[in-house]
């Protein structure tokens, strides 16, 4: 089967091509790719190439496959698998497969699976893994955004609080505690406010940082302080820019006695070390955000360590528990990421967009496989549209979704877009 894809073949070397896929094995599945969603991670695999950990060494003359946030429905399953999937199955995939101890994951490592293409060939480790999900949403855009969601679940299960003299961990935020998300009016930020408010693990506090008032604007339009309040949560939105001393604003917001848990979103040392200072008694640093630099270090109290029990942590991806925990609350309607989202486009997108990732403004950038369509901003619809009747209907589903993207935007998109 033929087969349109994205390949990365060195630094900066993205390349848009059509291919055959290999014959599938009686322990492989084929399948189909409908939508991914481009993940900085990809943009730092793109600008290391070879360098990569999971970028093979070899990929000049063996091109993989990129793109790991992707969610589709398979065509056809080899022998082994058939107790376990079916033809027409819908699919979402942890990529973290952690395989024998490998560091190999789809959209980085595998020459026949990635989210960049339109048709795949499902290796068996990933079943092997269980990291090969049944999906049963309507919208496929949900499954794509499982993979990031669970990367956030993970970074809440990750925290751990202590006990004076009692030598074992607590696992999870404090129940009851206070939160802050530090440079969190991002798309990873927005999911985690929305699973902060919403999980069964919830605290009292959530204090939601940044230096974007816009961005801040957005997110608590969307994710507004009134939802929060209806399940049990303060939460409150600080520009920490616009206030003369950060550090004893955030402190006063919890009467003096700071926060159990604060996540960093931003690999920028002057934002680890305010989280740092407004740590409570046992509070529990989450550096959540992936650094490019390999020396990224920033100063940590450690006479707090000593005398305060306070701590780091950190995850780097979620696990397929996790991923499991994201698609149950998606498909309840407890989280909705499509807050995420902020573009769409197609495959013919995919370079450009990975590539200048770092420079584009907004949150998640959304792509659909099979179609031909330059990368847009969700809140340029209704702009393009006064030339474009797709375009047009497009900002009417959003604006009717709360400036959200959502499945019956997705279904008229797939319906009515040019095909690559």
């Amino acid at each position: 089967m033929k087969t349109k894809a994205v390949r990365i073949y060195g630094e900066n070397d993205l390349r848009l091509e059509e291919f055959e896929l290999p014959e599938m094995g009686e322990d492989e599945i084929l399948a189909e790719v409908i939508s991914d969603s481009v993940c900085m991670s990809t943009h730092k695999a793109a600008l290391q190439g070879a360098r990569h950990k999971r970028v093979p060494d070899d990929c000049a003359v063996n091109p993989t496959i990129i793109g790991h946030e992707f969610c589709g429905k398979i065509l056809k399953v080899g022998k082994k698998w058939q107790d376990k999937y079916k033809e027409g199955d819908k699919f979402a995939i942890q990529p973290a497969l952690n395989y024998k101890g490998s560091l190999n994951a789809p959209g980085y490592s595998y020459r026949w699976i990635g989210g960049n293409s339109q048709y795949v060939v499902i290796p068996n480790e990933v079943m092997e893994c269980d990291c090969l999900l049944h999906y049963d949403n309507d919208a496929y855009f949900y499954g794509s955004l499982a993979e990031p969601m669970s990367c956030i679940v993970g970074g809440y299960h990750v925290c751990y609080h202590t006990k004076n003299g009692v030598y074992s961990h607590e696992m999870g935020i404090k129940e009851g505690g206070n939160l802050i998300l530090m440079a969190s009016a991002g798309p990873m930020g927005l999911g985690a406010i929305d699973y902060a408010i919403h999980c069964g693990r919830k605290p009292a506090l959530v204090v939601v940082t940044d230096i974007d008032t816009a961005r801040l604007d957005r997110a608590a339009s969307i994710l507004t302080p009134e939802e929060a309040e209806k399940n049990g949560v303060k939460l409150v939105y600080v520009n920490t820019n616009a206030v003369e001393n950060a550090h004893d604003y955030l402190m006063d917001l919890t009467g003096g006695v700071g926060y159990n848990d604060c996540f960093v979103f931003a690999p920028v040392k002057p934002v680890v070390e305010l989280g740092d200072s407004v740590l409570a008694f046992d509070g529990c640093l989450n550096f959540f955000a992936g650094p490019t630099k390999t020396d990224f270090a920033a100063m940590f109290n450690f006479y707090n360590v000593h005398y305060s029990f306070t701590h780091i942590c950190g995850n780097s991806g979620g696990n397929t528990d996790d991923m499991i925990e994201s698609l149950d609350m998606m498909g309840k309607g407890t989280i909705n990421p499509a807050a995420m989202i902020t573009h769409v486009g197609g495959l013919n997108a995919v370079i450009d967009t990975v590539i200048n990732l770092d420079k584009i403004p907004g949150g998640k950038k959304l792509i659909y496989n099979h179609i031909d369509m330059p990368l847009v901003a969700l809140s340029d619809l209704a702009e393009l549209g006064k030339a474009n009747e797709m375009y047009a209907k497009l900002a009417e589903l959003v604006a009717a979704n709360n400036g959200l993207w959502s499945a019956e935007a997705e279904k008229y998109l797939l319906a009515h877009a040019k095909a690559i």
